[in-house]
């Protein structure tokens, strides 16, 4: 057995992935096909997979039985080499931003709602400085209603409504 550590040249350097590299690679590319398989419809059409890979990643989701399952996901880790890895994961991680973005579009919208709801007219004033398109009737009738039926007790459909008014008429709503 060669000893690596004497061999200035780096001759021995040059051996390829160990077997455990290999194996991490085909799980991940396992993994990958895993996640894509999980995604809704309409990100799946937009990954740049060929007929052949949507084929088998189709026929693995009509599958019932495990062994079946896990021997077509091995199936679809060993063609996934022959697909542009790259680019799949970097529509996937443009999904991801767009996904966060609208979280936080969501979240922002929930913060204006609330703050509408607890404070009344003072919060009322700065979000049509904020947002002129708001209408400031329509508003704070919601808003009223909203306060009527926390009191109440009752479920919060004035809320819905408010937020869905404030979605509509900030341009903060959508991501995109």
């Amino acid at each position: 057995m060669p000893d690596f550590d004497d061999d200035p040249l780096g001759e021995n350097s040059e051996r390829g992935p160990s077997k455990s590299e290999l194996k991490r690679e085909k799980q991940a590319l396992q993994d990958l096909g895993k996640e894509i398989m999980a995604l809704p419809k309409g990100i799946f059409q937009r990954l740049p997979l060929s007929e052949d890979m949507r084929e088998a990643m189709a026929l693995y989701l009509r599958l019932k039985q495990n062994e079946a399952r896990r021997r077509q996901l091995q199936f679809i880790g060993k063609h996934m080499q022959n697909e542009d890895v790259a680019a799949i994961q970097g529509v996937l991680e443009q999904v991801g931003n767009e996904s966060k973005i609208f979280r936080q579009h969501f979240h922002r919208l929930e913060q204006l709602r609330d703050q509408l709801i607890a404070e009344g007219d003072s919060a009322l004033g700065a979000a049509l400085e904020e947002f002129p398109d708001l209408n400031r009737q329509e508003l704070r009738t919601l808003i009223r209603q909203a306060h009527k039926e926390r009191a109440e007790h009752k479920p919060p459909a004035a809320s819905r409504k408010l937020f869905r008014h404030l979605r509509e008429h900030t341009g903060i709503g959508d991501p995109g």
